[in-house]
């Protein structure tokens, strides 16, 4: 009876041993025919990327299926931003409009800021450029920003923005630093800085030039 109570947990302890290794040989699998498995949700992504989990940025910047979901952070940022700003002068579709498409035009001059200065500036002997790995992580980066639709409560509008673009700009430093591969948090932190007072005043200037009311 004892051999075969013995015999029984030596095959289960053989047969999770082999389970165990078919999945590790599944992921190698994966890997080197160029497909990654999803890991966790869109809510789990944008939660983690929110929180600055490093795990979550190296996570997508290897899924390609991602893109698509980054964008969609930045839209819901920038739609955020829109709700909260358009209510500045009270509720105002166009407002929220213009508000939604600033912030979408930032996030698109930032990034394109970070690729040059970034990778092409200020490149480490680690830092392989590509424009999808940047884009992916960048995008969730914009997280945050979803806190900026609180923005149309007046008497914390402006610390919510404030908030906003602090919480931003960390997870931001987060992402560049996993997508550039820099060792440097400072190198990140400096890179970021740049490139959004850069961004910021390009905006600036253009809604001046177009005659677009800055609040």
């Amino acid at each position: 009876m004892d051999k075969l109570q013995k015999s029984e947990s030596g095959g289960h302890w053989h047969g999770s041993c082999s389970q165990n290794m078919q999945q590790v040989q599944h992921d190698q699998a994966c890997r080197c025919n160029g497909r990654e498995e999803p890991v966790g949700t869109f809510a789990d992504r944008a939660m983690g990327a929110a929180v600055l989990d490093a795990s979550t940025y190296e996570a997508v910047e290897v899924e390609r299926p991602a893109t698509r979901q980054a964008f969609l952070v930045v839209l819901l940022s920038s739609i955020a931003a829109g709700v909260g700003g358009g209510s500045w002068d009270g509720p105002n579709v166009i407002t929220l409009a213009v508000v939604s498409g600033a912030a979408l035009l930032t996030w698109l001059t930032w990034a394109a800021l970070i690729l040059y200065v970034g990778g092409v500036v200020f490149p480490t002997r680690n830092t392989r450029v590509d424009f999808g790995q940047l884009i992916r992580t960048i995008g969730f980066a914009a997280a945050p920003g979803v806190i900026q639709v609180f923005a149309v409560i007046p008497s914390i509008r402006i610390p919510v923005f404030i908030a906003a673009w602090l919480w931003m700009l960390a997870a931001m430093v987060v992402a560049i630093r996993q997508a550039l591969d820099y060792e440097s948090t400072w190198r990140a932190l400096g890179v970021c800085a740049v490139t959004m007072a850069v961004a910021l005043s390009s905006v600036i200037a253009v809604a001046l030039a177009l005659g677009m009311p800055v609040h």
